[in-house]
């Protein structure tokens, strides 16, 4: 199976004040199309930056960024907007989603940014729809935040990163704030979307049990990736 998503010797360094810190020395990574990796690793071992690294919004200091043939890592920030926008859906731990807005005005904000606002009303509708009904919110859709438990606002949140119909997600501790039980079921929802829709998911967890739902699990370490499971 050939490369979805590819690192080639990347480097990534941070200055604070006057010392420099390496996160990343020539780091690789393969990923292919489908696949459902968790990463893991302690805390400031890189997992951060390394899905702000894939996701386009911070950038490598050298080495190549490569989806699907693309080479990401010389985009001006406006090519990375719209790189973002055709192909990147994000879940955070904590949702994100606007309280003053229903579900299904917060998962209609991506098709209203960058290149996406040309979608006529009628076919973003239809898009909030269609990702409600995925993540079995259809009878939500004019609730607001406020009105929804933790694990239906992760799902408003999850609906929101696919309704543009993205090439793959990147989830930075999906399920962080959630019990057992509700967390289960997000990464039931998650691995639906990497089964039936043939998602590409990234996601990085600290929960063992979490990492179980992927069909492999990485751990980053001093910069570089040990497979754990497979």
């Amino acid at each position: 199976m050939s490369d979805f998503i590819k690192l080639t010797n990347v480097t990534k360094t941070y200055t604070r004040g006057k010392e420099s810190i390496s996160i990343f020395d020539k780091l690789t990574l393969s990923i292919p199309k489908g696949d459902f990796v968790a990463i893991m690793g302690p805390s400031g071992s890189g997992k951060t930056t390394l899905l702000n690294l894939l996701g386009g919004t911070d950038r490598c200091d050298s080495g190549e960024i490569v989806f699907d043939g693309e080479h990401i890592e010389g985009y001006s920030e406006g090519q990375l907007a719209a790189w973002r926008a055709r192909n990147v859906g994000f879940i955070f731990q904590f949702y994100n989603l606007m309280p003053v807005l229903t579900a299904a005005q917060n998962v209609e904000l991506p098709l209203m940014l960058t290149s996406l606002t040309s979608l006529p009303s009628q076919k973003r509708k239809d898009n909030v729809a269609t990702a409600l009904k995925i993540v079995d919110l259809s009878d939500r859709a004019g609730h607001k935040p406020k009105e929804l438990s933790g694990g239906q606002q992760q799902r408003v949140a999850i609906a929101r990163a696919i309704v543009s119909d993205p090439k793959f997600l990147l989830c930075d501790e999906p399920t962080g704030d959630l019990d057992r039980a509700t967390a289960n079921d997000i990464l039931k929802t998650l691995q639906q979307l990497n089964r039936e829709l043939g998602k590409t998911i990234i996601m990085v967890t600290h929960d063992p049990e979490a990492a179980r739902f992927a069909t492999r699990t990485l751990h980053l370490d001093k910069g570089q990736f040990v497979e754990v499971t497979s």
